[in-house]
Order: structure tokens, then C-alpha cells, then sequence
């Protein structure tokens, strides 16, 4: 196969399909979130051993969140001619270097230093993940490949945070970033043997980046993507110590009630494919709906076990569902920015993680452990309302 691809966001016909360059950027994914969300199941031992509450030690995700959502906007614009193939090697590498400097931090302000550079490495590489795979695929294809880019996100769910609660148990908190690390460094290998060169593009600029902003119904679509996304991660950065504030749940069993979570949420990334490309204003609703109601759900039954683990898979579920669903509206209103739109979401969602773990904090510190649940609930509830009432021009 040619080593090079041409500079075009639409492959050429005679060029064959990257499906490997794809998996790897899969795996890339899978490497990064999996880094962003062992906070989640790992809070009460960061706190502990750092000696600050669990509110502060969640805003290691807010960190990470902000410094992702300045790089997913401005990195495509920054670079506009570079190798894709090294910037996303490069991206990857610099997770790595986070993973190990978290796990060395003596405090908290180490910590968010490193955290930072993994929204960096996040931010941008999200940017780029999308248009990159329209480049490696026929344009008849790119649905199938941004389904096997956001199954990264999906076993990331299912794998790294249930492994992150039990592993901490076991080997402590630090230990599990080294594994985090140890699954950049996997992916780095894979993308540096796998992900072909990348010919220099048509400059993007802030230009581009304007032109796509003057799009009223995209902007609005943003803000409905943003309480979508902002209300799963009010309750999620937070969601060890509202299960325990609603059961006795232990270590074992948040565990347990993380891979429920988790394999809802690989259930959910699989329809969500297919039923978009049916009915997105629809889907735009539905899964949203579904994640409001399964995180309003936990705070309601959680005293029952059966109602504390149904309410994880309907939540699980919901937001299974979401990823595929913002991109591929995002995709329809602009066909034809697609780097631009996808820096533009990288930095929604980020900006989402951001407010939500502020929030999440604030409820969590001020008001009840559960609280996030039942805001994090209605505000997705009301985001997918607005989304679905919205048309796409493209």
C-alpha cells in the first residue's frame, strides 16, 4: 500500500482503505480517555493520600478538561500543514508523559501540572481523529470507521474505569496510572507502524475556524451538545461517592456496577450508528433521555440494589449513545469542515467535563453527594430537546 495519502479530506478512489491507521486511532482514543476518567474511580484514594477533599482532587478532571478544550480548537489551526502522522504520534507520546508524571506527583498542584498536559494530548487529538480517518477510508466508509474510533471511548467505559476501582485496591492509585501509561505507549507503537504519512493540507486558519462559527444552527447545536455532555460529567466525575451515598456499596461492588455501566455503554455505541443514520432527530432525544433518566433513576432506587445496578445500564446506555450522535449531526450541518467541526466538538465536550466536575464538585461539597445525579440528569434531558428540535443544512 502507497505510504502517503493524499491532502484531501474526501479519499481517492484509487486509494486503498487504512483500516489498520483507523484502529490505531481507535486504540489512541482508548489510551487517552481511559488516562481522563481514572480520576472518577479513583477520588477517595487521591484525596486520601494527597490530603485535600474529594471535590479538589476532581478537578484533576477539570484541568485536563480545559487544557483539551484549548488545544481541540486551536491545534488544527496552529498546524494546518503538518504531518498528521507525526502530530498524532507526538499527541500520544505526550500522554504518556502525563501518565508518568501523575503517577510521581508528591501534591496536587503536580498532579493538575501533569493532568494538563494530558488535555493537551486529548484535546488535539480528538481534533484531528475524524478528518484524519477521512483520509484513510473511502467516503462510503467514514460512518464504519468513526464507529471503530469512538469503540475506544466504549472500552475505555468498560475496562478502564471497573479495572481502575479494583486495581486501586490492590496496587494503589499511582500504580494504575503506570498502567495508563503503559497503554499510551501501546498505542503509540501501533500508530507509528500502522498510521501512513499524511501529504500537507490546504491551510485551515483562524479563517476556516470563523467561517464554520457563523453557522447559526451548528453554534446552537454546540450549546445542546454541551448540557448533553456537561450533565453526564456532573454526575459521572462523581458517581464512587453518590453510589455510596445511596447504598452500602463497596469497592468490590462499584467494580461490579462499573462494568454494568460499561457494557450498557458499548451497547449503546453499537446502535447508535445505525439508528442515526435512520433517524437522527430521533436519536438526538432518545439516548439523551435515556442517560437523564438513568442517572435520575440511581439517585431515586439506589437503596435497592437491582434499582442502583438498572439505573447504571440505562445510564450506561444513554450516553453509549451520545458520541456518535453529536458527531454525526455535527457532520451533516458542515459536510465539508470537517477538522474544524471536529476541534469545535473536542472542545464542547472538554468544556462539558470542565463544568461538569465544577459542578459536581460544588453539589457534592455543598449540598448532597447524590445532587449531581439528579442535575446532571435534567440538564441532558433538556440538551437532547433542544437538539433534536434543531435542522441540519447540510
Amino acid at each position: 500500500m502507497n505510504s502517503t495519502v493524499t491532502p484531501a479530506g474526501t479519499p481517492t478512489s484509487h486509494r486503498p482503505a487504512s483500516w489498520a491507521g483507523v484502529a490505531s486511532l481507535g486504540l489512541g482514543i482508548f489510551a487517552l480517555v481511559m488516562a481522563e476518567f481514572l480520576p472518577a474511580s479513583l477520588l477517595p484514594r487521591i484525596a486520601d493520600d494527597l490530603g485535600v477533599t474529594a471535590g479538589s482532587a476532581g478537578q484533576s478532571v477539570t484541568v485536563t478538561a480545559i487544557a483539551a478544550g484549548i488545544s481541540g480548537l486551536l491545534l488544527p489551526v496552529l498546524v494546518p500543514r503538518a504531518d498528521r502522522r507525526r502530530v498524532l504520534i507526538g499527541l500520544t507520546g505526550l500522554a504518556v508523559v502525563s501518565n508518568l508524571l501523575v503517577a510521581a506527583a508528591p501534591g496536587l498542584t503536580a498532579l493538575l501540572a501533569a493532568r494538563a498536559l494530558l488535555g493537551i494530548a486529548l484535546g488535539g487529538f480528538w481534533a484531528l481523529a475524524i478528518a484524519t480517518a477521512a483520509r484513510l477510508v473511502p467516503g462510503d466508509r467514514l460512518g464504519r470507521a468513526v464507529t471503530v474510533i469512538n469503540s475506544g471511548v466504549a472500552v475505555a467505559t468498560i475496562a478502564a474505569v471497573p479495572l481502575g476501582a479494583w486495581l486501586g485496591g490492590l496496587w494503589g492509585w499511582r500504580q494504575v496510572f503506570l498502567l495508563g501509561a503503559g497503554a499510551a505507549v501501546l498505542a503509540l507503537a501501533v500508530q507509528a507502524t500502522t498510521l501512513p504519512r499524511m501529504a500537507l493540507g490546504a491551510a485551515n486558519g483562524l479563517r476556516a475556524l470563523g467561517s464554520t462559527l457563523r453557522s447559526g444552527v451548528l453554534l446552537l447545536g454546540l450549546v445542546a451538545i454541551l448540557l448533553i455532555a456537561g450533565g453526564q460529567f456532573t454526575g459521572f466525575t462523581y458517581i464512587r461517592p453518590a453510589a455510596e451515598s445511596v447504598s452500602d456499596i463497596g469497592s468490590a461492588g462499584l467494580a461490579a456496577l462499573l462494568l454494568v455501566y460499561g457494557i450498557a455503554n458499548v451497547l449503546g455505541t453499537a446502535f447508535s450508528g445505525v439508528l442515526a443514520d435512520r433517524a437522527l432527530r430521533t436519536t438526538a432525544l432518545v439516548f439523551p433521555a435515556v442517560l437523564g433518566l438513568g442517572m435520575v433513576a440511581m439517585a431515586a432506587t439506589g437503596a435497592s440494589p437491582a434499582g442502583l445496578f438498572a439505573a447504571a445500564a440505562l445510564w450506561g446506555f444513554g450516553f453509549g449513545g451520545v458520541p456518535t450522535t453529536a458527531q454525526t449531526w455535527a457532520a451533516r450541518t458542515e459536510p465539508t469542515r470537517l477538522e474544524q467541526v471536529g476541534g469545535l466538538m473536542s472542545t464542547v465536550f472538554q468544556i462539558a467535563i470542565a463544568s461538569g466536575a465544577v459542578v459536581g464538585g460544588l453539589l457534592v461539597d455543598g449540598v448532597a453527594a447524590a445532587a449531581p445525579l439528579v442535575a446532571g440528569g435534567t440538564a441532558a434531558v433538556l440538551g437532547g430537546v433542544l437538539l433534536a428540535a434543531l435542522r441540519q443544512r447540510g
